[in-house]
């Protein structure tokens, strides 16, 4: 078995107690200094600073973002949306893909297996604006053939919020 030395980065699947602390802390606060990092995992801050540059080349760690009050914002209408495709192949599926991604409102988008083809999380102000969003965006988006409407009552659990 070949031994690495700790200058040797770990592979792309090989992360150490360090590299997944380190996820794990900016996951709860992306803010963090290196200087608080590095005291929190063990390590001076230099090795911390090369360990999450490279967390972040790999792709571990894809950036870093602000937190909002969406209520604050007034955008705390929810609706999870199903849609059903009329086609199914690939390129369909790639003209969907890319037209969705053009809809400000549309927070998440999932292709599934499933009854229907994708489901969309949808975040507005009120009802009025989702159903604006819904008629005249999400029905207009390529090879739709049909939705279906959930509107969220209360979020209980939101990894984001």
């Amino acid at each position: 078995m070949k031994d690495k030395s700790p200058a040797q980065p770990p592979s792309d699947s090989e992360l150490d107690r360090f590299d997944r602390a380190i996820i794990d802390l900016l996951a709860q606060d992306g803010r963090m200094s290196v200087t608080d990092l590095a005291a929190q995992i063990g390590l001076s801050k230099t090795p911390t600073q090369v360990r999450l540059k490279r967390l972040v080349d790999q792709g571990y760690i894809l950036g870093f973002r602000a937190v909002t009050n969406l209520a604050k914002l007034g955008l705390d209408h929810v609706a999870f949306t199903e849609v059903k495709l009329s086609d199914t192949r690939e390129n369909a599926l790639r003209d969907f893909n890319a037209a969705v991604r053009r809809i400000p409102e549309v927070e998440e988008c999932h292709l599934i297996a499933s009854s229907f083809d994708y489901l969309l999380k949808v975040r507005t102000t009120d009802i009025r604006r989702y159903r604006y969003v819904l008629g005249e965006k999400i029905s207009s988006l390529p090879h739709v053939a049909s939705t279906s409407t959930f509107v969220a009552m209360e979020t209980i659990l939101d990894h984001d919020r």
